[in-house]
């Protein structure tokens, strides 16, 4: 099973990484990036568009999950974002960006960005959902009794 419904196997993934001015605030973030989402998915559904997500820095850094030290809380907490859009082709997300109603929305989102902006496409190596109670205690025990 996919994580992403409809996400190809060849589909690539494009991250932007978003740092706030200081005088702009999570709430402009939010509207502003809601306006140009909204943009993506009425006029891009139909011409590669599957699927995206916005992330917010929470602070919190796991120790249990890294390996540089013990850190407390991340500098960036409610400053930066990630921008993560699922696509079926490259060629087809960098035409998205080429549309007339897309760049002054991408614009506005670029006035709040502290580092400018790079965009980087990545290529899906691997995705999966989380087992089901049922499968999870299948593969537990296949684990015990093979592995």
């Amino acid at each position: 099973m996919s994580f992403i419904p409809n996400f190809p196997h060849d589909g690539i993934i494009t991250i932007n990484r978003v740092i706030l001015k200081p005088e702009y605030t999570v709430d402009d973030l939010q509207e502003r990036v809601a306006m140009l989402c909204e943009n993506v998915k009425t006029y891009h559904s139909d011409t590669g568009f599957i699927g995206g997500m916005v992330a917010l820095n929470s602070g919190q850094i796991s120790n249990e999950g890294s390996t540089v030290g013990q850190a407390v809380e991340s500098p960036l907490k409610d400053k930066e974002a990630l921008i993560i859009t699922f696509w079926r082709s490259f060629t087809e997300h960098e035409e998205s960006h080429k549309s007339k109603t897309f760049q002054p929305l991408f614009e506005q989102v670029l006035e709040l960005c502290e580092n400018g902006n790079e965009e980087i496409a990545y290529n899906m190596l691997w995705s999966g959902a989380a087992y089901s109670k049922e499968q999870a205690l299948a593969a537990q025990e296949a684990k015990a009794k093979y592995a």
